[in-house]
């Protein structure tokens, strides 16, 4: 079953392109940025990890981290992110696995025709490990924006939740 919005987000441990085991699990109390985009070096994939690299200080001010996964090897990945000077860590999902927990491998129009392959998607993880926000079928001009935009609508929802409970306490 795919990732669900307001459900816990599925867990994963992948390698990084940082010569690191990555766990979603050892990030409680963060929020966390996963996209999962089709190959290193094309086009798309490219524009789309630029715009996380120009804007991880906003995303990091948000108390997030990104994680960039593909099928790509850690080979590929490292020769990417080196490449376009990227600040955040790619993960590998060779065989798939993570994908089809969160439901962004499998069948979609290429120009109109069926194909199988990765589904371009972003999903944002809160602290507690809750899938908040979720995009399927991504398109890359903007989507940042999107994404910018989502994180800040939960700093404003968490702040407005503190202000009532702390009018509830007095």
């Amino acid at each position: 079953m795919p990732a669900v919005e307001g459900k816990k987000a599925p867990s994963f441990t992948l390698m990084g392109d940082d010569g690191n085991k990555h766990k979603l699990g050892d990030l409680k109390g963060k929020r966390v940025v996963v996209y999962f985009y089709p190959r290193d070096n094309t086009p798309g994939c490219k524009k789309e990890a630029v715009a996380f690299r120009d804007n991880l200080h906003i995303i990091a001010d948000a108390n997030a981290v990104v994680y960039g996964i593909s099928k790509d090897s850690l080979v590929s990945h490292e020769r990417f992110s080196d490449k376009h000077e990227l600040n955040f860590v790619l993960l590998s999902d060779p065989d798939l696995a993570v994908h089809k927990r969160y439901g962004t491998y499998g069948e979609k129009l290429v120009y109109g025709k069926p194909r199988v392959g990765v589904i371009r998607s972003t999903f944002i993880i809160d602290e507690a490990g809750i899938l908040v926000k979720s995009w399927r079928g991504v398109r890359v001009n903007g989507h940042i924006d999107d994404v910018l935009a989502a994180l800040k609508k939960l700093d404003e929802e968490v702040k407005a939740a503190a202000a009532a409970e702390s009018s509830d306490d007095s």
